[in-house]
């Protein structure tokens, strides 16, 4: 495999490993579907490594679904620069959207559920891939999901 730039910049993206890693497993691989398997799994031990870390950074989101359903989301993290950040906002995005639609109980019930845009993929994945790219402690700490008429 002809390793370029773009190849290790688009496979940096897309596990969280840095550049020199994302380089070095394309190299070790040959091919960029085996490298980023090896590198979302390196990513995910990486992210078990942080669950026991204190998560008391994040915020308060909400999100209204057609003036029916409303969420209320906090979401936290171990610092503000990671809860101010683009792809940290967009996770809680899409957790509220996820509560909103799919009603979930409680946290242990959401993150097991299969998410919405990609019903391959678990809730809890969400999490742990942006935890590998943070690398940063990410947990749902509470939601309430309001319906008019319930």
């Amino acid at each position: 495999m002809n390793i370029n730039k773009e190849d290790i910049l688009k496979l940096r993206e897309e596990t969280g490993a840095g550049v020199m890693e994302a380089k070095k497993t394309l190299e070790e691989t040959g091919d960029f579907d085996k490298a980023k398997k090896i590198l979302k799994k390196l990513g995910e031990e990486r992210a078990a490594k942080k669950t026991d870390r204190a998560a008391h950074a994040g915020f308060v989101t909400s999100y209204v679904h057609s003036g029916k359903v409303g969420v209320l989301l906090e979401l936290n993290c171990e610092t503000d620069f990671v809860a101010r950040g683009e792809a940290f906002q967009n996770l809680a995005k899409e957790l509220c959207l996820q509560i909103a639609s799919m009603d979930a109980k409680n946290v242990e019930d959401l993150l097991a559920q299969p998410y919405i845009r990609d019903e391959k993929i678990k809730v809890s994945d969400l999490v742990t891939d942006l935890v590998s790219k943070v690398s940063e402690n990410i947990v749902i700490k509470r939601f309430v999901r309001y319906q008019l008429g319930q």
